[in-house]
Order: structure tokens, then sequence, then C-alpha cells
């Protein structure tokens, strides 16, 4: 039998622990967001329709983007216990370069689209987390200004190649005035991908208010506010026009790209090169003999070419391709600091975050970017402890390992094999 009494005052005050009241809601709700999925159900909330789409969506019928979360997905541990973890070191040198944590965050189009403070915002996060940001040629804010938003920070630059090359020299001398230390040639894009959401949503750049926008905007007051009392969206590296995305990526860049203009940007270039969008054990190899110094494995964020490779898949033999020979980085469906530990253990020497942090931008602004480079950290240092070791550079195959989900393995040639067990 429960024998019961009444509580005394000073036993009833340590439970009475209210919330501190802050008046800022953005701010309350991104304190109480634990992953990149809460951030992207903020920024849903937020951002209109066409423009969270364009973020989240992939092309075609979205395949590629879907198979690189199922095999993160699959990603199996093996931690080693009874290690001292009280301290763990998450930097890494990328690049010839110290940062603070093992991965980068990735050049992304027309940022200011996702929230004003677009590019602005993205580069005084990664400048203060001590990180690389990769700033879009299609990018919203100029080269001087993400350098000026970001001082103190490390910049690349990601460049697409288009018919006029001046313009193409013009942005890589600009880039290197203005103290960017990398360059990142992006060569998947010879045309644009199909991406239906965009399509179906009409999306344009910049946006233009349509009906379906206008009433899409009554529910997203905020944003549209944003939009007309700021300065207008505007690409600032190129004078591309407006239109849908797919038109604007057909009318600027050249489909002629090829190894030569690899060699041609190597001469203009005597920063670090990076070739962005590599998706092959052979083209990772053409391109690190035409002189680039690391390789992106990518596939666009499956924005490109759907059914296109897994990218983290191709991580393994890649490395054993080139060796010591050039740095092999690696995205595409990155959401979880595991996700970025498990990269760098099956030997990447670090990740690129693209979408993970554009939903933190739509959510809050630099505050929501903040958010999610602190729950990366938080989720790369907690499965680092679990896995029982203190350095990042410490990472090696023997911690993590694909269970392939799609039911095929890769061989180190980059092919699968239909039916093996996976790695």
């Amino acid at each position: 039998m429960v024998r019961r009494r009444m509580p005394r005052p000073s036993e009833l005050a340590p439970l009475l622990r209210p919330a501190p009241l802050t008046l800022d809601r953005t701010a309350a709700k991104l304190a109480r967001a634990t992953s990149i999925g809460d951030l992207r159900v903020l920024a849903r909330k937020r951002a209109p329709r066409a423009v969270f789409d364009y973020t989240d969506g992939a092309a075609e019928d979205e395949v590629s983007l879907r198979r690189a979360r199922e095999v993160w997905a699959s990603v199996e541990f093996a931690p080693t216990v009874l290690r001292d973890v009280s301290r763990v070191d998450t930097g890494r040198t990328i690049l010839g370069h110290r940062s603070a944590l093992p991965f980068a965050l990735a050049p992304t189009g027309f940022t200011r689209m996702m929230h004003t403070e677009g590019e602005r915002a993205v580069a005084a996060v990664a400048a203060r987390a001590g990180i690389p940001y990769a700033l879009s040629t299609m990018g919203s804010t100029t080269i001087e200004g993400v350098a000026e938003a970001g001082r103190g920070g490390r910049h690349w630059f990601q460049l697409y190649l288009w018919r006029d090359r001046s313009v193409a020299h013009e942005l890589v001398s600009r880039a290197g005035a203005a103290g960017f230390d990398t360059l990142v040639l992006t060569v998947d894009t010879p045309v644009g991908g199909n991406r239906r959401r965009d399509t179906r949503n009409g999306l344009s750049i910049p946006p233009a208010l349509s009906l379906r926008t206008f009433l899409d905007g009554a529910r997203h007051p905020r944003w549209w506010f944003d939009l007309v009392t700021t300065d207008p969206l505007t690409f600032e590296s190129l004078a591309a026009g407006g239109g849908t995305p797919f038109e604007v990526i057909n009318r600027v860049f050249d489909p002629a790209l090829t190894l030569d203009d690899v060699a041609w940007l190597r001469e203009n270039w005597s920063g670090t090169l990076v070739i962005k969008g590599v998706q092959s054990v052979t083209d990772a190899r053409r391109v690190v003999d035409a002189g680039a110094d690391a390789v992106l494995l990518s596939n666009h964020g499956g924005r490109q070419l759907d059914r296109a490779p897994v990218p983290i898949e191709l991580v393994e033999p890649v490395v054993q391709e080139l060796g010591d020979d050039a740095e092999v980085l690696v995205d595409t469906g990155i959401m979880h600091g595991g996700d970025v530990v498990a990269a760098v253990a099956l030997g990447a020497r670090a990740a690129l975050v693209g979408r993970a942090y554009l939903y933190g931008l739509m959510a809050g602004g630099e505050a929501g970017v903040q958010r999610a480079v602190e729950i990366l950290r938080a989720e790369v240092e907690r499965t680092m402890q679990l896995l029982g070791v203190t350095r990042v550079d410490d990472l090696r195959p023997e911690h993590a390992r694909l269970r392939s989900p799609i039911g095929s393995a890769t061989h180190s040639n980059g092919r699968r094999a239909a039916g093996a067990s996976g790695r």
C-alpha cells in the first residue's frame, strides 16, 4: 500500500525548473533541433515550397540521392571498448591546411534564395568553426563579399567553365586576389539535370511572383518580406540572365569541356586544384594525371545524372588507385556526423556537406547554419568516442564498412557485382 504525504516546498524547488524565457521564436526552435532532420522540418515550414524543393530535390526520379542515403544508412561501425576517450581531436589536414573538423561546407548555387543572409552567413559560420567553405560560381554573393564576411577563414572557389574562357580567367584571378586558396572545378554538368520538382513548382531564377508563388507566399510572408526588402537576388559571379535552373545551366555552361581545359586551368591557377564530379576510378586517374591535386567523388547531390554511382562506394577503389598522388574527398547524401566519420574511415581525406547546412540556413539564417555545424560537430565527436577513437587521423577501414543495402558490392574497378554480400 502506497503511503502519501504533502511535499515540503524545499522538495518541490528542484523540480520546478522552467525553460529560460526567450522572445526569439527562431532561436528557441533552433535550440530544440537535435538533428539535421529537425532542421529540415523547420526549413520546410519557413521557406516557400519551390525554394525548399530546389534544395531538397534531385534529378528525375531522385534515385541517385535515395541510393546515397541508403548506403550511408547501411554503414556498420566496429567499436573498440575500454579506451580513454575523454578527449577527442576532430581536426584534420585537408588540402594542405588544418581544419577543425573533417568536413567542409560545399558550394551551393543561389544561396540567398534560401535565406537573405545567404553565402555571407555560411562563410561567417565556417570561419568561426575553423572549416573551409566553398563559394559557388552560381552564388548570389561576390567573391570579395564572402572573403569579407568570413574574414580569417579558409575559402575555396567552385568554378564552372563556360564558352567564354575570359570570364573564367577573371573569376580565377579575383579568387586568388581575395585569398581563396583552392579552386574546385565542377565537371559533371555538360547539360543541366532534369529536376522535376523545379519544373512542377514553376521555379525561376530569380523567383517570379506568379499566382502560384503568390498563394504560396501567403503562407510564408517572412520569406517574401525578406526578398522584397533586401538587395535583388542575382548571380554575382556571372551574367546568366533569368529562367529555370535547367535553362540557365544550358545557356551558360560549356558542354565541350575536356581534359585540355583541366590542363589550361592548372596552368592558370597556382593554388590547390580539385576536380568535382568524378564518378569512376578511370576518370580519377585521368584528372590527377592532368594536374589535379585532389578529386571530389560526387554525383552533384543526385541533381544531374539519375542512377549515377554512389560516391561513397567509390572511395576505397579510388584511394587504392591514386595512393599518395592526390587526396580524395566525397559528398552527396551526408546528413549526420557519423557519415563524415565513416567517409574518413573508408579512406576519404574529408567530406563535403551541402543540404545539411542549407536546411539550417532556411530555418534560421546564420544562426541556423551555426546550429547545423554544431549538430554535425557533436555527432562526429560522439561517434568517435563510441568507436573508441580519439583522433580523426586514426580512423581506419576496420572501423566502418558498407553493408550494401541495395544488394550489391563494389569491386576494385568501381563496378558492382550483383548478388554479392557487400563490404
